[in-house]
């Protein structure tokens, strides 16, 4: 098995809980918090003592470690503190994405036999509480009042007392256990054997049925403390977090660590749109930004693609030196816009587009692009961006993670003589399998520890650590003369063409066809029609064709008239697309 690094196993990095105890003491003054919307901020100081009358709370409610509680509701300062409540009392936290339906919520949290809900109250009204028996109790992440609750297990010798009684009676419970005022030594918390589990996290499905990934206490320390190893965030550095936080990569480096050293986090709690995220990166100026693909494409399509098409521009992009000064002025507004204080863009949760990669690569804009998986908590690969290699996915993560091919005969070698295949990756942010869903775990789960990522690439210097990734195995599509065609790549290419918004690359008896969903802020400014909207489609697919293989060429372009169904990553359902 793979030998972690001796840091990892020495204080203080070798208990999480211990980690958040010293950090809310150390930082009791500090800004925590702060609700975007409403503008209200609250210190680790308030926040620590939120988290200790929720742990009373759990306490006089009979909810033990390692119950489940889940967690169903918008970004907000009150869903983290119950998220952090419900992991430094040592039960198990079920984050599950407020995008799910509501009949896809209620069976997931039935599935995870979670005792206790926190909700917000508009999403409580689409559940059945009378069809959650193992539910005891519902509390509301808008009030954090009980709305609704069973009757207390009769082992607690409180069977005249209700759950809302308890609430009710917080505060005297409160003052009773500290008599001198909530202070930093009053923050204790247990230690937590590693291997427990700390969260079941179902997976949002690009490709179907939602399993339940179980996150130990190490996976997560794993990806905690390399964040915090990395300088990802620091003491007063800022944070927006504007992607979901009940999934592993917001959860982990937009609260998780920056929670762990005592940045001050913004939840932004509405989608991002590029227009108010853009008006919210230039008010918060957060020190890092993490992000998945979509928000960066887009933002480099409202912002920078206008600039470098327009007459003049491309004119003095062909000078000579010329075009150093203004992919220079095209960078710093770029900068500017995201706020202008960050230290680097991360990119995660899917590839980038190869076009806008180049070009961001080309400006030197400080971005890197890294590579990680729910059931890995999620981080597997990143590089700092002065040290990332573009068309890559970062370097897998030193002492924590480590990364084989299991090579495909089927696939021929790179350029530079390296095997393609499956990538498998092993070490202490693996999950520990997905919950009662044995024969999953079996799949996904080799007995010596190796996890099958279902992403197809190959591994390059230095040291075969640095990740390149071609496209989902699941995803492949093999041509009738048996080439192996990744849709992603064709898909990466359109979608960069005049009037595309997003686009899917499928097979339809033995042909390539691509749906499209336009682009109409560009179809109305330039006043297309429907008829010519397809001739300009039927433009793109022969420039498409133009530059891929012969067996990689597009029959037909299909146009979609809706966006794509996507999941809370922004990911396209393409399973929902045949």
């Amino acid at each position: 098995m793979y030998q972690f690094e001796e840091q990892y196993r020495q204080a203080p990095y070798n208990d999480l809980l211990q980690i958040y105890q010293h950090s809310f003491a150390d930082n009791f003054s500090l800004p925590a918090l702060t609700d975007y919307i409403s503008g209200k901020s609250i210190t680790y100081g308030d926040m620590a003592r939120r988290i200790a009358r929720l742990h009373l709370f759990f306490e006089l409610a009979s909810i033990k470690p390692g119950d489940k509680i889940a967690l169903y509701g918008k970004n907000t300062p009150n869903w983290v503190i119950s998220f952090m409540a419900t992991l430094t009392y040592g039960a198990v936290v079920v984050p599950i994405l407020n995008d799910f339906s509501p009949t896809d919520s209620q069976h997931l949290i039935e599935h995870s036999d979670s005792v206790a809900l926190f909700v917000n109250d508009s999403l409580f009204s689409q559940l059945d509480f009378d069809k959650l028996p193992q539910v005891r109790v519902a509390i509301s992440l808008d009030t954090r009042t009980v709305i609704a609750e069973k009757s207390l297990p009769s082992s607690t010798g409180r069977r005249s007392t209700t759950h809302r009684s308890i609430v009710n009676s917080l505060t005297r419970y409160f003052r009773k256990r500290y008599p001198a005022g909530f202070r930093p030594e009053d923050i204790r918390y247990s230690h937590i054997d590693g291997d427990n589990i700390a969260i079941i996290n179902y997976t949002s499905g690009t490709t179907g049925f939602s399993k339940g990934v179980m996150l130990s206490i190490d996976n997560l320390r794993g990806n905690v403390v390399f964040g915090i190893r990395s300088k990802l965030h620091y003491q007063n550095s800022r944070a927006l977090s504007f992607l979901p936080l009940a999934h592993a990569y917001g959860c982990a480096f937009d609260m998780l660590t920056p929670l762990a050293v005592g940045s001050h986090i913004t939840l932004l709690g509405k989608t991002p749109t590029p227009m108010l995220l853009l008006k919210a990166l230039k008010q918060v100026r957060p020190s890092l930004i993490i992000c998945v693909p979509l928000i960066l494409e887009k933002i480099y399509r409202k912002i920078v693609v206008p600039q470098i098409t327009s007459n003049p521009i491309r004119w003095v992009l062909a000078v000579p030196l010329l075009d150093k000064a203004v992919y220079g002025a095209i960078r710093n507004k770029l900068v500017d816009a995201f706020g202008g204080a960050f230290e680097e863009v991360i990119v995660g949760g899917a590839p980038l587009n190869a076009e806008v990669e180049e070009f961001l690569t080309k400006i030197k804009f400080p971005f890197t692009v890294g590579f990680g998986m729910t059931e890995c908590g999620p981080l597997i690969s990143y590089s700092p961006w002065r040290r990332f290699v573009p068309g890559s996915a970062g370097r897998t993560l030193s002492g924590i993670m480590e990364a084989k091919i299991l090579e495909d005969e089927t696939l021929p070698k790179t350029e530079n003589g390296y095997s393609q295949g499956e990538i498998l990756v092993r070490g202490l942010n693996v999950m520990k399998g997905y919950y009662k869903n044995p024969e999953a775990t079996e799949a996904a789960l080799e007995e010596d520890g190796w996890l099958h990522t279902g992403d197809m690439g190959w591994l390059s210097e230095p040291n075969n650590r640095t990740i390149h990734i071609r496209g989902r195995y699941k995803t492949m599509i093999l041509s009738a003369n048996g080439q192996n065609i990744y849709p992603e790549e064709l898909e990466s290419k359109l979608s960069n063409m005049p009037y595309v918004s997003e686009c899917l690359v499928i097979e339809r008896q033995g042909h390539l066809v691509a749906l499209c969903h336009p682009d109409a802020d560009e179809v109305k400014r330039d006043g297309l029609g429907d008829e010519e909207l397809k001739n300009a489609m039927e433009a793109n697919r022969n420039a498409l064709n133009a530059i891929v293989a012969p067996y990689e060429q597009v029959q037909s372009i299909e146009i979609m008239p809706e966006e794509f169904e996507k999941t809370p990553k922004r990911s396209i359902r393409r399973f929902l697309y045949k």
